[in-house]
């Protein structure tokens, strides 16, 4: 199984878009795929139509009664989706409280790994959908993946969630010691305004070495097949936001066949 995170520790740039859209096309290739959502707001669950504030069995039960070495019980927390191949594991609300609940347990930060561990042979790929804040949440997405997808929203203050998230990772991989690979990836970029041109321009000053030549633009029909809880290429596979994530999946794609 191949794990990526999609991250980054500033809400609104586009990480659960990303996720979905990613997912959806790696399913169209054939791949079998994991969306989880690790997210106490739940966008990915609401994305497909459940709610999060009654989500019963779901990302929050795995962390305790040991559940997460349940393959059993892992399987029927999966739901499934608009495609066959594509399943969701859904969050609840409860995430909300989960940093109080776990602080000082140990072994907290690794049960997301021992989930996928579980289903490990079930599935090609695992695409995390994390929150925008570091904490337990956050270390289990970090610790579980391979890579890292970084989504930046084209505007100044973005720049600055950006910023903490390279520090953040910077501090994961000297504590776990260990390289993570990752990719910065411009979105919601706006070629008609100056601020979407300056911001990625400040971009390419400062990651050139990590950021992504593919931009995702602002496309409505992105936002159409989250209101019909499709995956964007389900619903137009020739919009100027599917054609620019599948030149991010072949460049990720790549990546991968570089390093084996």
């Amino acid at each position: 199984m191949r794990v990526w995170s999609i991250a980054n520790q500033k809400g609104g740039v586009g990480k659960t878009t990303s996720v979905v859209a990613l997912g959806g096309l790696l399913a169209q290739q054939g791949y079998r795929v994991l969306l989880v959502d690790l997210d106490p707001h739940g966008s990915l669950t609401s994305y497909f139509k459940l709610d999060p504030d009654r989500v019963e069995h779901g990302m929050y039960q795995l962390f305790f009664e040991n559940r997460c070495r349940n393959h059993d019980y892992i399987e029927q927390v999966i739901r499934p989706t608009s495609m066959n191949n594509a399943h969701l594991l859904p969050a609840s609300t409860a995430l909300a409280t989960l940093e109080r609940q776990v602080s000082g347990q140990e072994g907290m930060g690794l049960v997301l790994s021992r989930t996928l561990a579980q289903v490990w042979d079930d599935y090609d790929f695992a695409l995390l959908d994390t929150p925008p804040i570091l904490g337990v949440l956050m270390v289990n997405a970090l610790a579980a993946c391979q890579r890292l997808v970084i989504p930046t929203q084209t505007e100044h203050l973005a720049l600055k969630g950006l910023e903490r998230m390279v520090h953040t990772l910077q501090m994961v991989m000297r504590s776990q010691r260990r390289e993570l690979p990752y990719l910065i990836v411009p979105t919601l970029f706006d070629r008609r305004t100056s601020a979407s041109i300056t911001t990625l321009r400040e971009m390419r000053k400062l990651y050139s070495d990590c950021l992504s030549p593919e931009t995702i633009p602002v496309d409505t029909r992105l936002r159409d097949a989250s209101q019909q809880g499709v995956f964007p290429h389900q619903l137009d596979p020739d919009s100027r936001g599917v054609r620019a994530y599948r030149h991010l999946l072949n460049l990720l794609e790549s990546e991968v066949a570089k390093v084996g």
